[in-house]
């Protein structure tokens, strides 16, 4: 079994679609009220949820991972000067470095690399870093 998509409500579809578009790379396979993208063979799913309020539990976030520090820091400047909302700096965490932002509708992104984690936490990924 594997995990095949995330869906996520929103209060304005088209500008969290724009987010994973733009910011993350998604390509868009259906826009609407109901909106479809993919990204590396998985799903992510935007609904309207009209004028209700999504409050998102604390810390609750989605994790992507580039290969380098470097990459890392140059995705913090492109989207800082793109006016994302940045939730903190790029800083360095044993389990690799990081940094937290926010899209549209207040969902919460950790852009991280495990390139530079320390040793310990290296065998427990799953795609072990060599």
């Amino acid at each position: 079994m594997r995990l095949n998509h995330l869906s996520f409500p929103s209060n304005d579809v088209a500008a969290s679609v724009a987010f994973f578009e733009r910011q993350l790379g998604c390509r868009v396979e259906l826009a609407g009220p109901v909106s479809i993208l993919k990204r590396d063979g998985f799903d992510i799913v935007i609904e309207d949820c009209g004028d209700r309020t999504t409050v998102w539990p604390h810390n609750f976030h989605l994790g992507f991972e580039l290969p380098s520090a470097d990459e890392v820091r140059a995705m913090y400047q492109r989207f800082k000067q793109d006016g994302v909302t940045m939730k903190t700096e790029v800083f360095y965490h044993e389990r690799g470095s990081r940094f937290f932002c926010e899209a549209p509708g207040g969902l919460l992104f950790e852009i991280n690399t495990r390139a530079d984690a320390e040793e310990r936490y290296r065998r427990t990924f799953a795609d072990a870093v060599k």
